[in-house]
């Protein structure tokens, strides 16, 4: 296997040396969850790619090694990758940290160790990885509700521009609805966390606005995290995004979604013009700003409708418990500040006013795979 970074060529080995540096970057970022106790008492393990058929990664303590499977590594992307590492280092910290010498594999000190470093004790054995689990179809009560949203996003393709503005407005309405209903019923539910997009050493000043927007519409808590980035290797940010599976399907199709708009309309826009990456920026958010005060304006009509569904200033009490527990330390991450052109802002604003979220919501479970390039 080959993979192409910018010019240079890297072959598999290449590729495979920068991924071990990677898991010892995570590895070492890891800790700083852990009191200084328990900080001081680990030590950093061999790290080993393997071919493996029923498992995703062991940890050796007479090698004092973690492994994981090529598979995984080649085949699904970073976050799911990490939550297999964070898994078997929990593992070796409940051997040498913690004492579970005479312990089942999965006993008390192991869950303990998942609990201090925010790992996922199930990652392990033919668990199927983040990625699946998230993006693929299911059954289940909550999924019933994506697939009516589905059906009116599908509606809101329609070239009428009123009947597909009802259709998406309809569309948010159905996703405040069921997600208060839940909140109301103080009800228990599977939440999760997933990145948006890869890793990356830069995000420009719109990234950050979409993310917002996504944050503020869509029914997920969201924060920039350091995770490694392949492509540069060496540690970089992302979102990651968290709320129940059906809530972070449809932001992670919005975000798609909306990136591709932009793309789309900026070649056009740019067509003949033959304007910088700064100024793509300016139309980019102009785009977004656009389509928030549209959201916002859908959203003040259903809070001027007196129904049992107004959407009210509430907050989720399980997400927010989650999100505590999730991000013990966190900070707050500024975008670089430039001179931006208002005329350009403008034009964008009027064309994310046109902005439509349609069609079905895809499987992207075939398009998340962790290659070097892709």
């Amino acid at each position: 296997m080959t993979a192409q970074h910018h010019d240079k060529i890297l072959t598999q080995d290449q590729v495979e040396r920068r991924i071990l540096h990677g898991f010892s970057c995570e590895w070492a970022k890891a800790l700083w969850l852990l009191n200084s106790c328990h900080r001081e008492k680990i030590r950093l393990p061999l790290f080993s790619l393997r071919d493996m058929k029923n498992r995703w990664g062991y940890w050796s303590g007479e090698k004092r090694e973690i492994s994981l499977s090529r598979t995984l590594v080649l085949n699904h992307p970073w976050d799911a990758v990490r939550e297999v590492l964070l898994h078997e280092m929990a593992h070796q910290m409940a051997e040498e940290v913690l004492g579970a010498h005479h312990e089942p594999p999965h006993g008390p000190q192991f869950q303990l160790a998942c609990h201090l470093l925010r790992a996922n004790p199930k990652a392990s054995g033919n668990y199927r990885p983040l990625d699946e689990r998230i993006f693929r179809e299911t059954s289940s009560a909550a999924d019933k509700i994506l697939l009516r949203v589905k059906k009116l996003l599908a509606l809101a393709e329609s070239p009428d521009r009123h009947e597909a503005d009802a259709a998406m407005a309809k569309a948010h309405a159905l996703i405040a609805k069921h997600n208060i209903d839940q909140w109301k019923r103080e009800e228990e539910r599977d939440l999760a966390s997933v990145f948006l997009g890869q890793p990356a050493w830069r995000h420009f000043p719109e990234d950050y606005s979409l993310a917002n927007l996504l944050l503020d519409f869509y029914f997920v808590g969201g924060i920039w995290v350091s995770a490694y980035t392949p492509i540069k290797g060496k540690m970089g940010r992302v979102l990651e995004i968290s709320g129940t599976l059906p809530n972070i399907k449809l932001a992670h199709y919005v975000h798609d979604f909306v990136r591709q708009f932009i793309r789309s309309q900026w070649v056009a826009y740019n067509h003949d013009k033959g304007l910088n990456r700064h100024r793509q920026t300016d139309f980019a958010l102009g785009i977004i700003e656009g389509f928030r005060l549209k959201l916002e304006s859908t959203k003040a009509e259903r809070e001027r409708n007196p129904n049992p569904f107004t959407l009210q200033k509430m907050e989720d009490p399980f997400l927010k418990k989650y999100l505590s527990y999730r991000y013990p330390h966190t900070a707050k991450v500024r975008a670089g500040i430039s001179l931006r052109d208002i005329k350009i802002m403008k034009e964008g604003r009027k064309v994310g006013k046109t902005l439509v979220v349609f069609k079905a919501i895809v499987d992207q479970s075939k398009t998340r795979g962790l290659m070097i390039g892709s």
